[in-house]
Parts: structure tokens; sequence; C-alpha cells
């Protein structure tokens, strides 16, 4: 098969998420299990790192391996989902996978495919620990699907587990309170195994406390150890001070300054988390000079190819995406947003058929003008019950069928001191794909 008839043959035989939802989850690691022995269990042959959270936790996962490869270590990196093209997923040192590695992977794996019936991602975690393998990092950074107890990456046993944040999200597969989440994230914590939180939360902080003393494992909160003091934008990137809080991790250091390129304010959270987790990994036996820090930071969109965080993408009106699509993403991203100075706001947003909107739409800003549409995924709402449920709370727009269109409409009716806003769903951003988005 070509890879184009490989990729169609996954997503016509497997159950996706990114398309289907909650018919696509499997809550057990069963296929996962057995697909890692059909491999030799490839991700034993090498290091690894874990991330999960509710929101970041894809950026965090980029700045890590970033760092790690300016450090010289050959650095894999899975993460999901992708924008434009399946080989996004997985990268070593920045680097896709090829299209013959893939089509190699899904032959020689097609009877186990056919007879386990994987999920989508079970099968792709598969292939990106088996590439990994093949290519012998020296490290891969693995981030969690979907939760964390019963995602299929975990089974891997990593040198550090990462929490970015938990919030409202996959409510109905990950429970409906932050105490459940936050326990079903808590599940990629291993016995004896460091593990890094990244915001402190008076509901979600006992559940980690306690998972972590279950498992023996040392548990930092970013939080005590960096506290950010300052952010500056800069052209193209976010140069940001924090104040040391705890010396144990940072020496004598009572300031870290870093630059990241990376322009969304969040990024502020997820930079000190990265930076946290960094640190108790030179615990573990990681060689990271502040030099290679520094430099994975500055080149962790570079280095990586991360795309779709506070992306702008174009000038004369200013462009943005921004992939954030739940509550607790959505209202960092609109915070930032009505702060960038125009003459008018317009906003292409379309969200998946499973949000809340009623914790969304008061997020929205009502002085923007709105192109309501609908991403190509089959989960997308239907663009008119946006548009119906977004006018009841007074946000004033059009509807438009597909992105494309109304990403076209929003460019002829802006004027060079407009600014344009992309996003409410990943698939929105990829949708959007004919800007030709580029680091």
């Amino acid at each position: 098969m070509t890879y184009k008839e490989t990729i169609d043959y996954l997503y016509s035989t497997l159950p996706v998420f990114h398309r289907t939802g909650k018919a696509a989850y499997k809550a057990n690691l069963d296929n996962t299990l057995a697909l890692d022995r059909l491999f030799g269990s490839p991700h034993r042959t090498y290091r690894t790192v874990h991330v999960a959270g509710t929101n970041g936790k894809g950026s965090v996962s980029h700045i890590i391996a970033s760092v790690l490869q300016s450090a010289g270590y050959s650095t894999g990196l899975y993460t999901s989902p992708h924008l434009f093209d399946f080989r996004e997923r997985i990268r070593i040192n920045g680097a896709e996978i090829s299209e013959d590695a893939v089509c190699e992977f899904v032959a020689a794996s097609r009877a186990a495919i056919e007879s386990l019936q994987p999920s989508f991602f079970e099968i792709t975690s598969a292939m990106a620990f088996d590439h990994f393998a093949r290519k012998q990092v020296d490290v891969a950074v693995i981030e969690t699907g979907l939760g964390g107890r019963l995602d299929s990456t975990n089974i891997i046993s990593p040198e550090l587990s990462v929490i970015t944040n938990i919030g409202f999200d996959h409510t109905d597969i990950l429970g409906n309170t932050l105490e459940k989440i936050a326990g079903e994230k808590a599940g990629i914590i291993k016995p004896g195994i460091p593990a890094v939180v990244g915001e402190r939360h008076p509901a979600t902080d006992p559940v980690f406390l306690r998972h972590a003393r279950e498992q023996h494992s040392a548990i930092h909160f970013a939080e005590d150890h960096l506290s950010p003091r300052s952010a500056e934008r800069l052209p193209g990137a976010l140069k940001i001070a924090f104040d040391v809080r705890n010396p144990d991790l940072f020496g004598t250091d009572r300031t870290l300054t870093l630059q990241i390129d990376l322009e969304g304010d969040y990024q502020t959270k997820n930079a000190a988390t990265a930076a946290v987790a960094l640190a108790v990994m030179k615990t573990t036996g990681f060689v990271v000079s502040d030099a290679a820090r520094a430099e994975g930071f500055a080149r962790a969109a570079r280095n990586t190819g991360l795309r779709g965080r506070w992306q702008i993408v174009g000038k004369n009106p200013t462009v943005i995406c921004d992939t954030g699509h739940n509550a607790h993403g959505l209202a960092l991203a609109m915070r930032q947003l009505v702060a960038v100075p125009c003459r008018q706001l317009f906003i292409v947003i379309g969200v998946v058929g499973d949000k809340d909107l009623s914790s969304i739409i008061p997020l929205l800003p009502t002085h923007a003008l709105y192109f309501f549409t609908q991403a190509s995924a089959p989960r997308s709402m239907n663009v008119e019950e946006l548009a119906s449920k977004c006018a009841a709370a007074g946000l004033t727009g059009e509807t438009t069928p597909n992105v494309p269109d109304a990403v076209s409409k929003a460019l002829a009716a802006a004027s060079p001191d407009d600014v344009i806003f992309i996003g409410g769903s990943t698939f929105v951003v990829a949708d959007a794909g004919t800007l030709e988005m580029k680091n």
C-alpha cells in the first residue's frame, strides 16, 4: 500500500477517538499489552518521560524534548493529535517518521490489527514505541492521549512522570469532578519514580499526594519551586523571569530567566512545569547544562515542529491560531486575545459535539464578530447548533459550513489593523491549513 492507502486503511479499519469520540476509547490495556508482547516490549530499550494533563501537555512535551535534543540526546517525541499529517505524531530530534516506516509497520502488523482490532491510538502507540527502538533513541518523551491510568502509553516505566494541570474535559470518560479526573491522570505515577505536577489546586493536590505516597514516589509541585516574576513579549518569543522559591533543584540561583519561541501567555505555566521537570531529571542522571536548557527553550517550536499554540500566521491583519479547545484552555487564550489592540476582532470558531457550551460561550468576547463554522472531523458540532446557542448568548456573526470558507470570509472582511482568531478546536486549526502555517 502507498502511504495514503496505509493511512486510509488505519482510519477505515480502526476506531479513531479524535474522529468518533468515546466509541473509540477502550477502558483497559489488554490490546496495548498484547501489541507490546508482539513487538518485544520496545519501550524498554530506551529511557522515557511520561506527560499527562488536561492542558499544556503537548507544549510541555515539546519543550522537554527540545531541551534534551539540545543537550545531545537522541530524543523521540510521541504526541497527539496531529494537525496536518499523521507523521507529526512520531518524531526523532524533530524529524517526522518517514512514510516508508509507517507503511512497513502497518504491513507487518496487519494480521495483528485485524485479529486484535485495536483502536487507532493503540496501534499508533505501538508504532511509536517500535520506531524509537529501531532508531535507538536515548530517550523518548511520551504524551498521553487521554487520561492516564488506562491510556495506551501507560505501560512504560519512565524516569519521570509529569502532570501539567487538571481541568474539566472528557468528563464522560474521566469523571465529572476534578478529583476523579486527577485520579485518572495520577495513574501515570509509578512506584519509586519521581513526579512533577504543574499547578496546585485544593481539589486535586490531595489526590496527587495520596498517589505519590502509595507509590513511594517523590512529588514536586512546580509552583513550589518557581514563581513567575515577569513575562515580556518579544517578536516571535516570550521572555519569562522566575523567582526560585526552593533552592533544592536550582542551586543557589535566586532567579531563572528563560526565553521561549512560543508566544501564548499560558506558556509561562508550561515553561515552569518543563523547567522543574528537567531539573528533577538531572537528579536521575540526565546531563543538561544551563546552555542546553536555554537553547532548548529558545528553539522549542523550531526543534520539534510544534504548531498551533498561539501561533501568529498572518500580518495585516494579524491572524492567530490556537488549538485550545476546553474551558480551561479557551479562558487563557481569550484573556490574551482581548488584550491585543485592534480596530475589530474577528473570531472563526468551531467546536466538537461533546463540548459543554455552557462553560465555553461565557468566555467568548461579546464585542467580536464571529464566523461560526464546522470542521471536517465527524465529531464536529453542527454549525447551526453552535451559531444558535451563541446568538442566544448575544454573540453576533454568520454561519459558514466549512473552515476554509470561514477563514476566507474573515480575511475579506478584515482591514490591516484588525485581528482574526481561529480556534475552538484542534480540527478547526487543522482545517485552516490552507494558511500554510509555519514555524
